[in-house]
């Protein structure tokens, strides 16, 4: 079975000395793929995935228990979007600004939204789905890349 193999680097020279750093993660034996490019229209909520115990339970649905990396990437160069990560009972919401991305390892066990400012680093729930929604009165173009393992 395939590897994953990601990158991110960091590259900035501040007084002749690079600051930044590469990390590279492999993930091996990638089973699946779902990529998508989303039209997410102005002052809308669009779901671009969804996730359940099997992919049969409903339409599209990605295996939650084998996702091991995705990646949301806001592709528009000028407006930004926000963006939901939806479990059961609760979600955390963050601001994407145009051109940049954001990255989670796995959906099963993942998140845990509280409603004060003190961690409680409690029991983590699973990610139901991921929304997206400009944050101006113009539309986005949201890419969407999952891999999951057999799991």
């Amino acid at each position: 079975m395939p590897d994953l193999t990601t990158t991110i680097t960091e590259s900035v020279t501040i007084n002749g000395a690079n600051r930044g750093s590469t990390n590279t993660q492999t993930i091996t034996g990638i089973i699946d793929t779902f990529e998508r490019v989303v039209y997410c229209p102005a002052l809308q909520t669009t779901t671009i995935a969804t996730f359940a115990d099997n992919v049969y339970t409903s339409a599209g649905a990605i295996k939650a228990a084998g996702v091991k990396y995705i990646r949301i990437t806001n592709l528009s160069d000028t407006y930004d979007m926000e963006l939901g990560v939806v479990g059961a009972a609760t979600l955390y919401q963050v601001h994407i600004p145009a051109g940049y991305s954001h990255i989670l390892c796995r959906t099963d066990d993942y998140m845990l939204a509280e409603a004060d400012t003190s961690p409680s680093f409690g029991t983590m729930a699973d990610i139901a789905s991921i929304q997206a929604k400009p944050t101006a009165g113009s539309n986005v173009t949201v890419e969407i890349f999952v891999a999951t393992i057999d799991a």
